[in-house]
């Protein structure tokens, strides 16, 4: 995949842009929550977040993006990132990683929750928890002076002291009039390292969490990414802009 390296410096304009983007895409990822029930296709989600970005004067990220036919993903159980929506039903006790893109005058907003179709099992409320914590304790790494690796390795940590694992095969993205950008964000690594954090970097942080190993297999139709051993995984991503200070969460109604 092609990334184009995210410059320091952004310009007003585009921070507006993604702001708008990132509250498009948390309101209508909060819509999903709201409606995702047993009995529903994956279809009916996509339907739902298409109808609802274009709503809201955006256009989907993902739909024709390397030819991906939708405009969310949809991602059940052991399934990673990247399921593609369809006649598939949603069952009860499943749970599911809806990540959604937006674009608003030529930015984009990236986010992904990972939520319980109702009564889940504790290993699974465990991991979805675990995910989300990690996450913030990646972004709480994100500021003006920090290395990349301090990101990394904060949710590494996290993870792995939770007895879960982090995907490495997929990660994070610099973010901003490309979907991805440099620099690419691991989800393990060494605190001390990488890339130099600057004020007006815009990133989307995305830990990938399995209840097993971290292996992973591409499935049949060359998009859906499984855990190896066919353990449950959770997925949640914000967009974020570093600041002088705390950086600053684009995702977020």
């Amino acid at each position: 995949m092609h990334y184009q390296m995210s410059i320091s410096i952004k310009s007003e304009r585009k921070i507006v842009a993604m702001r708008q983007a990132g509250k498009i895409v948390a309101s209508v990822l909060e819509i999903l929550r709201s409606q995702i029930k047993p009995g529903m296709k994956t279809k009916e989600l996509d339907d739902i977040a298409a109808r609802e970005i274009a709503k809201l004067g955006a256009k989907a990220s993902f739909k024709g993006y390397y030819g991906f036919p939708a405009s969310l993903c949809v991602s059940i159980n052991d399934e990673i990132v990247h399921g593609i929506p369809g006649n598939r039903i949603i069952k009860e006790g499943d749970i599911v990683s809806l990540d959604l893109g937006a674009i608003f005058d030529g930015f984009h907003g990236d986010a992904a929750i990972t939520v319980g179709v109702g009564k889940t099992t504790s290993q699974a409320k465990q991991l979805m928890k675990t995910t989300e914590a990690a996450l913030m304790a990646g972004i709480n790494a994100a500021h003006d002076g920090a290395m990349l690796g301090d990101v990394s390795a904060a949710i590494q940590e996290y993870v792995e002291s939770r007895g879960f694992s982090v995907v490495r095969e997929y990660t994070g993205h610099g973010i901003g009039s490309e979907m991805h950008e440099d620099p690419q964000i691991p989800n393990f690594g060494w605190a001390g390292t990488g890339l130099e954090l600057k004020k007006g970097m815009t990133l989307a942080i995305e830990p990938m969490v399995n209840a097993g190993g971290w292996h992973t297999r591409v499935g049949t139709d060359n998009w859906g990414v499984f855990t190896a051993d066919g353990s449950l995984s959770a997925h949640f991503e914000h967009t974020i802009a570093i600041t002088n200070g705390e950086p600053e969460v684009l995702t977020i109604v």
